[in-house]
Parts: C-alpha cells; structure tokens; sequence
C-alpha cells in the first residue's frame, strides 16, 4: 500500500472504490486492466475495513460494558 493511501480518509477510499466497482461493471474493461482495477479495489477495501477497526476500537474504548458513555477526563494545560 503506498503512503498515499495510508494517508487516504475512509471517504476518499471508499469513493475511490465505488469508482472502481463502476469501471468493473461496465464490462468494457480490457481483462488486463481489469485486474490492475481488481487489485487496486482489494487494496482499498483492506484499507477501509482498517479503518473501521479502528474507529470501532475507539467506540469499545468510549462505550463501557452498560452501554453507556464513559466520562473523559480533561487534562488542563498549566
């Protein structure tokens, strides 16, 4: 994966994917090109499903085992 899409947000990857998805389903793509789409598509949903472990780590994190939000603490700079 490059650094580019590393740095790539949930929504630009997923954009980037449904576009993909759309050239594929066209069925006009040269077979050759189709699996440079392919595998550019795999990459990008690897990266996605990343992502979305990570935010639900964080909800696990904010969530408490009632369900219910556990308070931050605020740290004040001095």
């Amino acid at each position: 994966m490059t650094d580019k899409q590393t740095e790539m947000s949930f929504e630009e990857a997923m954009k980037q994917l449904e576009e993909i998805v759309e050239k594929l389903e066209t069925g006009e793509v040269p077979l050759e090109k189709a699996i440079q789409y392919y595998q550019e598509g795999m990459k990008l949903s690897k990266l996605c499903n990343e992502k979305l472990g990570h935010v639900e780590s964080q909800m696990h994190q904010i969530m408490n085992e009632h369900g219910e939000f556990e308070p931050f603490s605020v740290q004040e700079e001095d």
